[in-house]
């Protein structure tokens, strides 16, 4: 488990344990606790320390869960969700917020970049903490900002599995399109419902402690991001479709182009098959006649060619060949 805490003064804590976080919740003041992987101890020390409800608890520890928030007597939980780096194969990091006007603890099991920013930013400014609010919302503010570069990842390599299927289309493009199809399905199961609790907390439907009309301002900024990270997904799930008519399409002409060259190469066969059969057979007239060298190659060999070039105009006037 990696613990972060940052007291009033926005000073990152060397050493979380027991008695740090007793001392922060003794004084009353408001803190962040950032908990990265937390062991069943930490937990118990959430349970232990801040009494939050059982419900709360439970919902906290496990994992893979639709963007939420319950009010509870003392404190709101948040389920929301963020965008994580590579080599993550969902793209997603999933943050669990017990939020007051006390403290905001953050749960997580995958890295969080925009966790890891904001926690930076407040280190390293010698001024307090902002109000619980504006901490909460720079925090959802980050995880929603977090989208964009994994979305502009996407970009980029739909724009590379085009020009390489113009190039020649392969197995591991289909692949590899099925793949980034299924990222930003998981992508849009997380946006969509935390996009509507955005809308409700910027609306006054959810109340928030120590929200005012300004915070509500703020957080329609983020629905707004949220609106376009969305529009983005749809976007390239789009494009993802049209990359897969175009593999389709370059499948279908090479397998026109070798379903002609192999008719051809019928075509041409057949009158020679034919003519060859037909000298096979034990028939009088080639018995008597093919009875010299010119004989075979005016009749055996030159019937043949002349065959063949007759054909090869014809196709070539058909504009087959």
């Amino acid at each position: 488990m990696t613990a972060y805490l940052l007291d009033r003064e926005g000073h990152e804590l060397p050493r979380v344990d027991r008695a740090a976080i007793e001392a922060r919740l003794t004084s009353g003041e408001f803190f962040w606790l950032d908990l990265h992987a937390p062991s069943e101890e930490e937990f118990g020390l959430l349970r232990e320390l801040f009494h939050f409800h059982p419900l709360a608890l439970e919902d906290s520890e496990s994992f893979g869960q639709r963007a939420k928030i319950e009010e509870y007597d003392n404190f709101i939980f948040l389920v929301f969700f963020g965008a994580s780096p590579p080599p993550d194969e969902d793209r997603l990091v999933e943050v669990h917020c017990f939020y007051s006007d006390r403290f905001l603890v953050t749960v997580r099991q995958d890295d969080a970049p925009a966790c890891e920013l904001l926690r930076k930013h407040y280190s390293e400014r010698p001024a307090q903490l902002e109000r619980p609010i504006v901490v909460l919302y720079r925090l959802l503010d980050k995880l929603t900002d977090s989208f964009f570069p994994a979305l502009e990842d996407f970009d980029e390599r739909i724009d590379e599995l085009q020009d390489a299927m113009l190039r020649g289309p392969t197995d591991d493009q289909l692949y590899e399109i099925f793949a980034m199809r299924r990222r930003l399905v998981y992508l849009r199961r997380a946006v969509s419902p935390e996009r509507d609790l955005i809308a409700q907390l910027a609306s006054g439907m959810q109340p928030l402690p120590d929200m005012d009309p300004e915070a509500e301002r703020y957080f329609r900024d983020i629905y707004d991001h949220l609106t376009r990270v969305g529009e983005m997904i749809d976007t390239y799930r789009d494009l993802l479709a049209s990359a897969m008519d175009v593999y389709l399409s370059m499948i279908s002409n090479r397998l026109n182009v070798d379903t002609k060259r192999l008719t051809v190469i019928a075509t041409i066969a057949l009158p020679l098959i034919v003519i060859s059969g037909f000298f096979g057979q034990n028939f009088g007239f080639l018995v008597r006649h093919v009875d010299s060298a010119a004989a075979f190659f005016g009749l055996g060999i030159g019937i043949p060619l002349v065959a063949f070039a007759l054909l090869m105009v014809y196709l070539r006037r058909r504009h087959v060949v």
